[in-house]
């Protein structure tokens, strides 16, 4: 680690410093190094708490440093700080970027064009599915998914983007070594193997709720835009679509039916001059040209593409719904076919891609 990447991480373990005033102290002093050979004298001029600027003048900040840099070592975690070359060009461009990123996984990913797919933890299926839908077709063309890791549709678009064979960014609440919440653990550790886990709260912190608004800017900032799949009246999500467009990024919020709990905040959003998202396309069209040049041309006319169906698979998939599902006794007094005949047409169509099977044996049609 060089010396400007050790003092911006001993600054950031300052307590009660800040984002913001580190950033301020620094430009005042002229480097990380410099705010550390100011005499306690000196540090009083700044409008510090007495706490900080003793951590600071006593040498515990630097001692604190070394600590992390230890334990970051010995469990091959990279940090990063906004003075490298490596940090995200796109993160360092917002109003409080992290001084450093704590990185388990590959970093360069992390220079990627990549779009922030976020929404509801309690999402419905037409939620998982749109997001699957979004994130495996971005993916697809070389775009990175970043996300925040939690339950529904942050686990799912972080799925899509890893089953398509993309890149996907996790971006914590806690320390990058933390596993929050605990029941997407293999998710996580596919996201270390093909992507990058990050984080700006040193290793082994706990994932206190004030830390979720924090990171969100991050996730926000990490990229061109974000889409907004489902989101409730006073959804988290919601706190990174305001963030976005502070960021001056471009957000995109997935419409659904005005008598679900989950549609209401990206419907609120599309009402206030969000952009309607109704497939990539909507996507693409905002970004910059460059950009559009350094994805995979190879991917362009992957997404959407289904094997042509017979009569009958035509028929079966006609009285399925994306966001509804029904049971396969349903489907047998509607079909008209034969149990034989109806359990052939469903696994061709699962082999398709076209169809689902869930639980008790109930059937959903795939968002394609």
């Amino acid at each position: 680690m060089d010396e400007k990447t050790y003092h911006c991480l001993a600054l950031s373990l300052v307590p009660g410093l800040g984002t913001r005033r580190i950033h301020l102290l620094v430009k005042a002093c002229g480097s990380p190094a410099d705010v550390f050979r100011l005499s306690p004298a000196q540090l009083a001029r700044f409008q510090l708490s007495e706490e900080a600027r003793a951590f600071i003048a006593s040498g515990c900040a630097l001692k604190a440093g070394e600590e992390a840099v230890g334990q970051a070592e010995r469990q091959g975690i990279r940090i990063l700080s906004v003075l490298d070359e490596e940090y995200p060009h796109q993160l360092k461009e917002i109003f409080d970027p992290p001084l450093v990123l704590y990185c388990l996984g590959n970093p360069s990913v992390l220079r990627r064009p990549a779009i922030a797919v976020v929404g509801s933890r309690r999402c419905s299926l037409y939620g998982k599915e749109i997001t699957e839908k979004i994130t495996r077709e971005l993916s697809s063309l070389g775009i990175c998914i970043v996300s925040g890791l939690a339950r529904g549709i942050d686990a799912q678009a972080h799925r899509g983007a890893l089953e398509s064979g993309g890149t996907s960014v996790a971006v914590l609440g806690s320390g990058v070594d933390v596993i929050y919440p605990r029941e997407n653990r293999r998710l996580y550790q596919r996201i270390c193997e093909q992507g990058c886990v990050i984080s700006e709260f040193v290793c082994g912190s706990f994932p206190a709720p004030q830390n979720f608004p924090i990171r969100n800017r991050v996730i926000s900032g990490l990229c061109y835009g974000t889409v907004i799949v489902e989101a409730a009246e006073f959804s988290g999500s919601l706190i990174t679509a305001r963030l976005t467009l502070e960021q001056d990024r471009e957000l995109w919020a997935v419409p659904g039916n005005i008598t679900s709990k989950g549609s209401y905040g990206p419907n609120d959003l599309i009402k206030q001059g969000a952009k309607i998202l109704m497939d990539i396309q909507d996507v693409l069209e905002e970004l910059p040209p460059y950009v559009l040049g350094l994805l995979n041309e190879a991917g362009a006319a992957a997404p959407g593409f289904v094997e042509s169906l017979t009569r009958d698979e035509e028929k079966i998939v006609n009285f399925l719904a994306s966001d509804a599902s029904l049971h396969i006794d349903q489907l047998l007094n509607r079909s008209e076919l034969s149990l034989a005949q109806l359990n052939e047409v469903l696994l061709q169509l699962e082999m398709k891609g076209v169809i689902r099977q869930l639980p008790g044996r109930r059937f959903s049609r795939k968002v394609l």
